[in-house]
């Protein structure tokens, strides 16, 4: 079988997707697919693969997998995506409404290749856990903005070993059975964080993480270390913008925007 594909890369995040509205592809292929055509070695390569499917009452429902093929909730990165795949398919127009299975999701197609995003209100919200790790502790705080995150704040973020702390803490006890991505960040006087992350699934550092950065940004926020909208710097490079709304602990009107961009187009065997 063919399928037509497009690569996009958000932030550095790089994705399949595949338009799905005609159930080409069977939910029991899910995971074996993802496998596939995430490789970067064999196939397209992709930290994980999205697919566009019709939606009853939205305008379209992104399902997301992760290119180890388990299924998540949610991916900022993947979510931006998805929008501007969307909108090249005309399924959607420049604002739009999907549905994802953490929630509903508002988009809106900007200048620039700038994606934003309407996300839904974090929740499960921990502050200040002791984990202690290998051959340090560290004071972690732990939020759900689409999928589990810790966020560390660090001194120097390009010499903390993202790879050997990230694993760690993904797998550790304190955040058994589901476990959950970790976030290094480092602020900056001019209300800019820099996020390196560890992203569960991929079982690596990313060059970003849409709900990482989002998670990094409410965080900072709540601590009092930067004001909204954050601006946030992504392994990557580029450049994304987290803003909110804030009572106390309660999170509310969270947006993220950042570039989504069309690498290339093609038709794949599987």
């Amino acid at each position: 079988m063919e399928i037509k594909f497009s690569k996009l890369t958000a932030a550095g995040n790089d994705f399949v997707l595949i338009d799905n509205r005609e159930n080409t592809i069977l939910e029991k292929d899910y995971q074996n697919l993802t496998k596939k055509l995430c490789d970067r070695k064999y196939s397209i390569g992709g930290d994980g693969l999205i697919l566009l499917e019709k939606s009853s009452c939205k305008d379209f429902k992104m399902k997301y997998f992760n290119s180890d093929g388990s299924h998540a909730s949610m991916c900022g990165n993947g979510g931006r995506s998805v929008a501007k795949f969307a909108y090249d398919l005309g399924v959607a127009d420049s604002q739009m409404v999907f549905e994802t299975d953490a929630g509903v999701i508002n988009a809106e197609i900007l200048s620039g290749d700038r994606v934003k995003l309407n996300l839904y209100e974090p929740k499960a919200l921990k502050r200040n856990i002791k984990v202690k790790l290998s051959d340090r502790e560290f004071d972690v705080d732990f939020i759900n903005t689409g999928v589990p995150h810790t966020v560390i704040f660090v001194d120097d973020i390009n010499k903390i070993d993202v790879f050997k702390y990230g694993r760690e803490i993904r797998c550790h006890k304190a955040f058994a059975p589901s476990g959950t991505n970790a976030n290094f960040v480092k602020v900056t006087k001019d209300n800019t964080l820099f996020v390196r992350t560890y992203e569960r699934g991929v079982e690596n550092e990313t060059l970003a993480c849409g709900t990482g950065i989002t998670a990094s940004g409410v965080i900072s926020v709540l601590k009092g270390f930067a004001k909204s909208p954050v601006n946030v710097i992504a392994k990557g490079g580029d450049k994304l913008s987290v803003s909110m709304m804030v009572d106390n602990d309660k999170i509310s009107d969270v947006v993220l925007e950042g570039p989504a961009v069309i690498s290339f187009k093609g038709i794949v065997k599987v």
